[in-house]
């Protein structure tokens, strides 16, 4: 059967991190157990990975076009696979695919993280019985040193939650349309299979449902993204969107999103980006070049809300809470981070966690391209606020991690957000309005004025663009005793050099 990725992806590591994928050009039994053994530890809880067989790698990177593997090799491999397999103690058995690549024939060999960790396996096939736990360094398998024996032995007990079989659940709580879905948008050729062969062995070809044949229970990510109704095992599954509609609190609305997490982090994006997000445009005088902005870059608030959904604990029973307030928007998830992610590394430029939560949660959002799970999402998050010109956003936790809040402030210039203290008494004018200011500390006529903002010199220009200052005595009048000569102009009063040197204007 197929696998439940997109072969074209998984290659050239768009969905998959490198380090969690081996290319060998042939076949290697020997290199291949270690490399099994390393994934099935999955010392970082990364998932496990893959092994591509018929692709050489060059600086861990495939080296394509692929050399392929004679077709007549296939079915002799996948026989010695079964045997090498064998000698991995606990036995440990991965999810193979034969595949057509750009016309070549290769091997698709997926190992996801075992169950029975730790796993060990011969240093030598063949020889005098001597085994070694094997684990993943960066793009290597290597053997494990004592301090990650030590470590294997203390996750042997500590399947992720997302990773773990849901014994209240039944098979049948997987839905074949949502599973199909979910294959199609990817672009799997398991999609093709899906509808000829038993719910049962789909779910073990995409590792979402496990046990024997008499009890067969769905795993808890299958049922949060394969189930119509999530929140029905898991409380906290769900995304509640909370509008302020003044600045202490007191009204507010809200909206709730159900669902698969992934259709709620959709559907929740689609609707801040709807009716959250807003985008300023202002004339610069004398520029062709309008300034354009946002409120809140979509892109920063898109990658911050992915991160709460890949990395909260479903095994909580709080909501991801999307808190979107005047001069920020707040995204509150439970728990916190993971150590040794603390406040004092949530500072640095990027922040690299040895553990993640949820590494089947991550493996699906990955393969539907809402997360890349790299490290990223921080970087990803501060360079969007950057060149939307917005101040930079804020990651806390507490001392016991018992949350995680993403700030995003909104941009300082927005119309959307409520006026300061400092604006509440004298009104913030537009950058064009401050500008004008500016032109005008040295005496301009009418029609000067209104060709510096790129206006005719009508009446109605000179009501809308002019005539307000001089109400506001931020403009005064040279012949303040002939308003209608032909020969007035207008010069900057005390008052509006007095706004113009404050501090707080742009």
């Amino acid at each position: 059967m197929a696998l439940p990725i997109n072969i074209d992806s998984l290659i050239n590591g768009r969905t998959v991190e490198w380090e969690r994928i081996e290319f060998k050009a042939g076949w290697n039994p020997e290199d291949v157990l270690h490399t099994l053994c390393a994934f099935a530890n999955d010392i970082n809880n990364w998932g496990g990975g893959y092994i591509v067989l018929g692709i050489a790698e060059k600086d861990g990177r495939p080296v394509l076009p692929p050399k392929g593997l004679h077709a007549n090799q296939i079915d002799a491999i996948q026989k010695k696979l079964l045997e090498v397999c064998h000698l991995i103690v606990p036995t440990y058995f991965p999810i193979v695919q034969p595949v057509i690549f750009r016309k070549k024939h290769i091997l698709v060999l997926w190992a996801p993280g075992g169950d029975a960790r730790p796993y060990k396996a011969p240093t030598t096939i063949g020889g005098k019985g001597v085994f070694a736990y094997y684990v993943r360094r960066f793009s290597n398998t290597v053997k494990a040193k004592p301090s990650e024996e030590k470590l294997l032995y203390a996750l042997a007990a500590k399947i992720p939650f997302d990773d773990r079989i849901n014994h209240h659940a039944e098979l049948t709580e997987l839905k074949l349309p949502l599973i199909q879905s979910f294959l199609r948008e990817i672009g799997s050729e398991l999609l093709d299979e899906s509808g000829l062969v038993p719910l049962a062995q789909l779910s073990r070809q995409m590792s979402i449902a496990r046990g024997s044949d008499e009890y067969l229970k769905p795993i808890n990510v299958g049922l949060l993204f394969f189930n119509d109704t999530p929140n029905q095992f898991f409380k906290g599954a769900k995304i509640e969107i909370v509008e302020y509609h003044d600045e202490i609190g007191d009204t507010f609305s809200e909206k709730v999103f159900l669902g698969p997490i992934h259709q709620q982090l959709k559907d929740a994006l689609e609707y801040i980006q709807k009716f959250i997000i807003k985008e300023d445009v202002r004339k610069i005088p004398r520029k062709a070049k309008a300034e354009r902005f946002f409120n809140f870059p979509y892109e920063a608030v898109r990658e911050a809300l992915a991160n709460a959904v890949y990395h909260r604990s479903y095994e909580h029973q709080s909501s991801i809470e999307v808190n979107v307030r005047f001069d920020s928007i707040e995204i509150l998830s439970f728990p916190g981070p993971l150590p040794p992610v603390d406040n004092a590394l949530l500072r640095k430029p990027r922040v690299v966690a040895r553990d993640y939560r949820n590494r089947r949660v991550g493996d699906f959002l990955k393969e539907l391209h809402l997360t890349e799970g790299r490290g990223t999402g921080i970087p990803k998050i501060r360079r969007a606020m950057k060149n939307n010109g917005s101040p930079q956003p804020k990651f806390t936790t507490d001392a016991d991690r018992t949350y995680f809040i993403a700030t995003i402030p909104v941009h300082h210039k927005a119309t959307t957000r409520p006026k300061t203290q400092v604006e509440a008494q004298v009104e913030i004018l537009s950058e064009e309005k401050l500008s004008i200011l500016r032109f005008c500390l040295v005496p301009k006529s009418k029609k000067e004025i209104l060709g510096y903002i790129g206006v005719t010199s009508q009446t109605k220009n000179f009501k809308l663009h002019i005539e307000p200052f001089i109400k506001e005595e931020y403009l005064r009048l040279l012949l303040p005793d002939k308003p209608k000569s032909k020969k007035q102009k207008y010069v900057t009063s005390p008052r509006g050099i007095e706004l113009l040197n404050k501090p707080e204007q742009p």
